[in-house]
């Protein structure tokens, strides 16, 4: 790159540089070139995109012949990982693109390791990738997922479902604003989206899907309330994912089968102030699924998100325990009186909640937090 009378600031440069080097050695221009797309003219734009910010300068390294090392070896999960955060930075349609090449050279049949799948395209975490694994490894007749606790849209579960896979799919948020949002983007006309602004209750959240004319074996179901998760689950009669995806408290850690006892008014940020009491433990999702008739496949790495597999089109997972599956969260998002963030971590995260009444999911009986925390 020509960097004289340019006038740009050497960081910039140094940034601009460095982005151009990982673009040349670390992916094939060719891989996404060949990638079936449903519309060439959107991959066109895409592939245009890149070639523009590779620069026609380095035109030449497009060539196969000239850049062995730019094919990336997508079998490694450490790239994969690497990958992830190069994927961030990049924008909705061009990480779309990177991340089909990624999923296309992925070897599902050999991972047997939930965690070893993750990839963060839209997604808070990982769930991106672990979705795409887990659709690949079971049948699914009836694509279509329901997703709540959504905001915006811009970071979900199914996002990646619905502008990668073309499944049709429902979102629901409390925000008129945030469901306003969606339905005023380009990707409420591109795609088969139905959305709904409702508070969710275990009152209604049967008659909510029965609406949008979604009932039955479907593909996908995403819960992340914030508060109510458990209890809207076990509510839930009308659908049959083959997929359920479920928050949890990792607060809880090992402890036995609790849950927040349920309110249909509840918020998490008025509950208590830390924003730590919400939820349900691991080991009570788990006991609700085995219910409900599904195996638990293992937790992602950040520790807040538990995934269960229908037991019928179960074969070829692992059932984990509880305690298998297990994760313990990393993020710190607790806070303090004032509502600024207090950064706690480890047990002092239970210690600040545990004068709090939670319902032991076993018996339904009702205690306070504090008897459970000599089990963790």
């Amino acid at each position: 790159m020509n960097t004289e009378n340019t006038g740009d600031h050497p960081e910039k440069l140094e940034r601009e540089n460095s982005n151009l080097n990982w673009l040349l050695n670390n992916w094939n221009i060719r891989v996404c070139e060949s990638l079936t797309f449903p519309n060439n003219r959107i991959r066109d734009k895409i592939l245009n995109k890149i070639r523009k910010f590779i620069g026609e300068e380095s035109s030449r390294y497009l060539d196969p012949q000239l850049s062995k090392q730019s094919h990336i070896n997508l079998r490694t999960i450490a790239q994969l990982i690497e990958n992830n955060q190069r994927i961030l930075s990049l924008d909705s349609d061009i990480k779309l693109l990177i991340a089909q090449s990624i999923i296309q050279n992925m070897e599902y049949e050999a991972i047997l390791d939930i965690q070893k799948t993750e990839l963060k395209v839209f997604s808070q975490w990982g769930e991106d990738g672990i979705i795409q694994w887990l659709i690949h490894k079971i049948p699914i007749e009836n694509p279509v997922f329901i997703e709540f606790g959504v905001e915006n849209y811009l970071e979900a579960n199914t996002r990646f479902l619905l502008l990668n896979n073309y499944w049709k799919g429902l979102v629901i948020d409390s925000s008129d604003e945030n469901i306003h949002q969606i339905t005023s983007s380009e990707l409420y006309w591109k795609y088969d989206l139905q959305t709904a602004s409702h508070f969710i209750t275990r009152e209604n959240i049967n008659e909510i899907f029965v609406e949008a004319g979604i009932t039955g074996d479907i593909g996908l179901l995403s819960i992340d309330v914030d508060g109510n998760d458990y209890w809207i689950w076990e509510a839930i009669t009308v659908i049959s994912p083959r997929i359920v995806i479920c928050e949890y408290n990792s607060v809880f850690g090992g402890l036995p089968a609790i849950t927040i006892p349920y309110d249909p008014n509840f918020q998490r940020t008025k509950a208590h102030y830390s924003n730590l009491y919400y939820g349900a433990s691991i080991q009570a999702l788990c006991v609700l699924a085995r219910k409900k008739g599904y195996i638990f496949v293992g937790s992602n790495k950040a520790g807040n998100n538990a995934f269960f597999v229908r037991s019928d089109v179960s074969s070829g997972f692992q059932s984990l325990s509880p305690e298998e599956g297990y994760v313990l969260s990393q993020f710190r998002e607790s806070r303090d009186k004032e509502g600024n963030l207090s950064y706690l971590s480890g047990r002092q995260r239970l210690e600040i909640i545990s004068d709090l009444p939670v319902v032991n999911v076993m018996d339904n009986s009702i205690h306070s937090l504090s008897e459970f925390m000599d089990h963790d």
